[in-house]
């Protein structure tokens, strides 16, 4: 199945004209960790700014899910495809949206630690962990919405009840406060 997904997600990236952004890693005799680009990086790079912070990005990205000398090309790989998925807008976007794919992650390896679980302090301790994660999970999410929206707040009115004898304004209302007119 997974093979399928990827002879899909391929189809559908050649598709659309673009290869999705890979990470290639390699631990040569030096005990340094090599990395290797391939695929389409224009909105990471556009997004963060200049090369040293998509840099940052891509070995944060390489090394998360690694322990020693190995690593985990495929978490790799998710972290960049959902961070261009997500189209950042600027460099803090695409430090976000890094931290979202982490943290996800993150979430789904609480949730399988909580499904293999042998006593009722490990349930408890996963349980918790588990919870925490998936709350910083949306905190993240909402604080994307509220980033990209500038801040703008829409209120909308569903139901106005006028009395007799009394006066409505339909349309936009804008206020400059008292004496605003008076300076």
């Amino acid at each position: 199945m997974a093979k399928d997904l990827e002879k899909k997600k391929n189809d559908t990236a050649k598709g659309q004209g673009r290869k999705p952004p890979r990470v290639g890693m390699e631990w040569p005799r030096n005990d340094a960790l090599e990395l290797g680009t391939s695929g389409d990086w224009t909105s990471i790079l556009r997004a963060s700014g200049n090369v040293t912070v998509a840099n940052g990005l891509i070995m944060q990205a390489a090394i998360l899910g690694s322990c020693g000398k190995r690593t985990d090309p495929e978490a790799t790989d998710f972290v960049v495809g959902f961070v261009d998925s997500m189209e950042p807008r600027d460099a803090a976007e695409a430090l976000l949206l890094t931290q979202m794919a982490a943290t996800h992650q993150a979430t789904m390896m609480l949730a399988r630690q909580l499904n293999h679980v042998e006593n009722i302090p490990q349930k408890d301790c996963a349980e918790r962990a588990l919870n925490k994660a998936a709350r910083t999970f949306a905190a993240q999410m909402d604080t994307l919405k509220r980033y990209r929206s500038k801040g703008q707040q829409v209120v909308r009115v569903e139901r106005v009840t006028v009395e007799s004898g009394a006066q409505a304004v339909v349309g936009t209302v804008e206020s400059g406060g008292r004496g605003s007119e008076e300076k």
